[in-house]
């Protein structure tokens, strides 16, 4: 018996129009799988009915992924590609396995030599880095930054090292509604001269994407960030 695949199925990164963001080939693969690794049972739902509406949510059977998963857990939920069925994964917002507990169910997939079938679709991370006008060919993804203000100090000058040493484009995250503080904390640690992308609601109506140095930043009145998914980016 051939295995089944394991579809890495990407979502919107808001409510900006399927058809803007997600190719025809989402549409296609989602129609014809039953079983679903996801980080939030009703939030896959809601978007499994927004990609078809006649899809009967009913006879699909989801297994719900997040921190508090264990091991044993993971391990079986590759169980349907066994089987012989195709199984998806569905990262609240993006790509699978990317900044997402997915990638766990990937690296066991992977061991056990499953094919592995990543589909096209929006990367806020990706994305803030196209727009930034910084150094491409060498970034790192740090996620999010330490909370306690002298962890967080320390690793903006370890950031800051790498843009200056290594030409190193550092991108970086932050909960929604510590954003505002965070940028206030950027502004008033950086060199007057790093340069500083804040991108904002990528891919919505909304996007706000924008790139100054942090001496310009400190003249410029920055809408609140409170509650707009943002992406941060360094760069000399």
């Amino acid at each position: 018996m051939q295995p089944g695949k394991l579809f890495l199925i990407p979502t919107t990164l808001g409510d900006s129009p399927l058809q803007n963001v997600l190719p025809a080939q989402v549409w296609t693969v989602v129609s014809q799988l039953r079983y679903f690794v996801v980080e939030d049972v009703r939030t896959a739902r809601r978007y499994l009915k927004r990609l078809d509406k006649a899809i009967d949510i009913d006879s699909l059977h989801f297994e719900e992924l997040n921190r508090h998963t264990s091991q044993e857990q993971i391990e079986g939920m590759l169980t349907p590609l066994a089987a012989g069925y195709d199984l998806g994964i569905i990262s609240e917002a993006g790509c699978p396995a990317i900044a997402d507990p997915g990638a766990d169910v990937v690296a066991i997939a992977q061991r056990r030599g499953y094919q592995v079938v990543p589909m096209v679709g929006p990367s806020s991370i990706l994305m803030s880095m196209m727009a930034s006008g910084f150094n491409g060919q060498s970034f790192a993804f740090l996620g999010y930054l330490p909370i306690d203000p002298s962890d967080k100090q320390k690793q903006l000058k370890v950031m800051e090292n790498r843009i200056w040493n290594e030409s190193q484009t550092q991108i970086f995250i932050e909960t929604p509604y510590r954003n505002n503080k965070l940028v206030a904390d950027l502004l008033r640690q950086l060199r007057p001269a790093t340069k500083l992308c804040i991108a904002s609601d990528i891919s919505l109506d909304t996007e706000w994407i924008v790139t100054k140095t942090v001496a310009d930043w400190r003249k410029t009145e920055i809408p609140d960030l409170g509650k707009r998914p943002t992406i941060f980016l360094l760069y000399r």
